[in-house]
């Protein structure tokens, strides 16, 4: 399987539509690939909290049109990253969206752990409920984004919900980039599994952003590491390492608590 992470640079001087329009025609380019993957709220920048209400839009808004033609145009399956999404009938969600090769919505996911400590996107937004999980040939996909990455509880329930590859896309601040690539790691090992962690460049209002998008196999080896500028990280994984580290090495097996109820 050969995955294609675009770590965007957002900047503001460069307009939303016009990023649009830019990214769409970057996951163009990917065709070949299997796995395309974007970064968190690449929109907007995911600490530009002020445009989360001014830049909210449907599910079904501009970045879906855009992304699923993108998506089809290349016949890549497409990580679209996340969006503000604006739910008529409720709040503000961060909210992934997956396609299919044919341009199909395959998911969408709402982020569960928002950050800000009741500051920012954890009172503009309202909380997602439900683990997300996306087959395709020869893997399956476990959503999560950003912040998200610092409960293993959340992981531990993709990989009990089936998933083999764990994709992040974030918007992670430069200060703790340490953090991000240590999580990543510890991810990939605790649940013998790929992950896939996408990240963006730039500066999201004032905040410098990490980078270093990067590609985890389920020993903990980093496969590929991106620089902290806008950057194609493409990288060829074998889906089937995965059976064959949990089968090598077969920590999960010997799982005791969350199993079953302990004992009083």
């Amino acid at each position: 399987m050969r995955a294609s992470l675009i770590q965007i640079a957002v900047n503001e001087d460069e307009s939303v539509e016009s990023r649009r329009q830019r990214v769409a025609a970057l996951v163009r380019e990917q065709a070949g690939a299997d796995l395309v993957v974007l970064p968190e709220l690449w929109t907007t920048g995911a600490f530009a909290y002020e445009e989360f209400g001014r830049e909210a839009e449907p599910l079904e808004g501009p970045t879906h049109e855009a992304m699923a033609k993108a998506a089809s145009d290349a016949g890549v399956w497409l990580h679209a990253g996340s969006i503000p999404e604006r739910d008529p009938d409720g709040p503000l969600y961060n909210t992934s969206l997956v396609f299919s090769p044919s341009g199909e919505l395959a998911a969408a996911y709402r982020k569960i752990h928002r950050f800000g400590f009741d500051k920012g996107e954890a009172v503009l937004m309202g909380a997602g409920r439900d683990l997300v999980t996306v087959r395709l040939p020869g893997t399956t996909l476990g959503v999560a984004t950003c912040y998200d990455l610092r409960f293993p509880e959340l992981f531990r329930a993709l990989v009990d919900a089936g998933a083999d590859t764990l994709v992040i896309p974030a918007g992670w601040p430069e200060r703790r980039r340490s953090h991000w690539t240590l999580l990543a790691q510890a991810r990939a090992v605790e649940n013998q599994a790929f992950v896939l962690a996408c990240g963006t460049a730039g500066t999201h209002a004032g905040v410098p952003q990490a980078g270093h998008s990067i590609v985890v196999d389920p020993w903990g080896e980093v496969l590929a590491e991106a620089g902290p500028d806008e950057e194609i990280l493409t990288v060829d994984l074998d889906p089937a390492k995965v059976a064959a580290t949990r089968e090598q090495f077969p920590a999960l097996k010997d799982r005791v608590l969350g199993l079953e109820p302990p004992r009083r």
